[in-house]
C-alpha cells in the first residue's frame, strides 16, 4: 500500500479525534503516504500533526468539472480511501476515479453503491468514544479490535504547534485560565453569567483569565462582562493556527464539546469539559483526548426532549467548576 486517503471533512474536534486512527495506520503501514481530505479552516490542526503527509484541501478539489475533479484525485495515486466522514460527493467521486479500496460504513445508503468495503457498525448508540469508534473502519486493514482509552493517550507527541504566538499578555507569573464560552452553536453551552462570576473568582484567586472565540462569539460576550487587567478579550484577535500556540502556553482550558477543548486535550494541557449527560452528546463518546483532561456533569444521565431544551449542563455549579481548576493548579 503506497496511498491512503483519510476523508473526514467536517469539524475541529471530530478531526482531531480521527488523528489517533492515522497515527495507528502509519505504525501499521510506515512506508504509506498518508493523506487527509479537509475542509479548509480545519487545515491548521492537520498541520500540526507529524502524521499527515498531504493535506488535500476539500474546497480546492471541487473546483472545476466533474472530470477535472476525477481526473484531480487520479493524479494523487491513491490506493485506499477511508470514509470516516461519509459525503456522498467524495464516495461518488472515489469510484469514479477507480481508487481500488472504498472503505464506508454500511450505515451510508449511498456508500452501497460507492464503497467496496462496508463496514458494519452504528456510532449514535455506542458505548465507545468517538476516537476509539474510527478504528473500526480500519477493520480491512487489520485492526481488528477497538483501542482502549489509555491505548489512545499512549503518545500524543504527533500533535505540536507548528508556530509560537509571542503575546505580552503571557508574560506574567500568574496560572493563565482560557475560559471558550460559545460552540457556534454545535453544543449545548454553560451559561454566560456563570463563566463571568467563575473570571471574577478566578482573577481574585490570582489567575489572568482569558476569553476566546470568534469575532461573531466575542459581539455576544463582550456585552456581558467585566472587563479588567487579568480578565481579557482575546476573541476574533487569533487565527486557528495562534490559537493551537496560545492554548499550548496557557495552563488551563474550560469549554463546552467544542474544537478548543479537543485542542488542549491532544496537547496534553489542563482542561475541562462541560457537558451534558444526554446521548449522544455525553462525556463517553465526546470527552478530550490526553491524560490532563477532565469532564464534568450535573448529573448521571438526561431526559431533557433535545439539545436545544436541554438545562443539565447549565445545572453544573460555579464553584464545582472552580475547586477542579484549583485542584489541578494548586492555587
Amino acid at each position: 500500500m503506497k496511498k491512503i486517503l483519510i476523508s473526514r471533512t467536517d469539524s475541529i474536534g471530530d478531526v482531531i479525534l480521527t488523528l489517533p486512527f492515522c497515527f495507528a495506520l502509519k505504525r501499521k503501514f510506515p512506508e504509506a503516504q498518508l493523506l487527509f481530505l479537509a475542509a479548509p479552516y480545519t487545515i491548521p490542526v492537520l498541520e500540526s500533526c507529524s502524521e499527515i503527509d498531504e493535506i488535500i484541501n476539500l474546497n480546492e478539489l471541487l473546483i472545476g468539472t466533474l472530470e477535472a475533479q476525477i481526473e484531480k484525485i487520479k493524479q494523487l495515486e491513491i490506493d485506499t480511501i477511508v470514509h470516516v466522514f461519509p459525503k456522498k460527493e467524495i464516495a461518488k467521486l472515489a469510484k469514479k476515479a477507480k481508487i481500488p479500496t472504498r472503505i464506508g460504513t454500511s450505515h451510508r445508503g449511498f456508500h452501497l453503491l460507492t464503497c467496496n468495503q462496508r463496514i458494519d457498525f452504528t456510532r449514535k448508540n455506542s458505548e465507545f468514544h468517538e476516537a476509539q469508534l474510527n478504528f473500526h473502519l480500519g477493520r480491512t486493514l487489520g485492526f481488528k479490535n477497538l483501542p482502549s482509552w489509555d491505548e489512545l493517550n499512549n503518545d500524543l507527541s504527533y500533535f505540536k504547534p507548528s508556530k509560537k504566538l509571542e503575546l505580552s499578555a503571557l508574560a506574567v507569573d500568574k496560572p493563565k485560565v482560557i475560559l471558550h464560552a460559545k460552540s457556534q452553536g454545535s453544543a449545548v453551552e454553560w451559561p454566560m453569567e456563570k463563566y463571568e462570576a467563575l473570571a471574577t473568582k478566578l482573577e481574585e484567586s490570582g489567575c489572568r483569565v482569558f476569553f476566546t472565540g470568534t469575532e461573531k462569539e466575542g459581539l455576544l460576550i463582550r456585552p456581558e462582562m467585566n472587563w479588567t487587567e487579568n480578565i481579557i478579550d482575546t476573541t476574533g484577535k487569533f487565527t486557528l493556527e495562534e490559537l493551537i500556540s496560545f492554548i499550548n502556553q496557557c495552563d488551563y482550558l474550560v469549554a463546552c464539546s467544542t474544537g478548543p477543548l479537543h485542542i488542549a486535550g491532544i496537547l496534553n494541557k489542563n482542561c475541562l469539559g462541560l457537558f451534558t449527560p444526554k446521548k449522544p452528546m455525553h462525556p463517553g463518546r465526546w470527552r478530550p483526548l490526553g491524560n490532563n483532561s477532565e469532564t464534568i456533569t450535573s448529573k448521571e444521565s438526561c431526559t431533557c426532549k433535545n439539545k436545544e431544551n436541554c438545562s443539565c449542563l447549565k445545572e453544573i455549579t460555579i464553584e464545582s467548576v472552580f475547586h477542579q481548576i484549583q485542584n489541578k493548579l494548586n492555587f
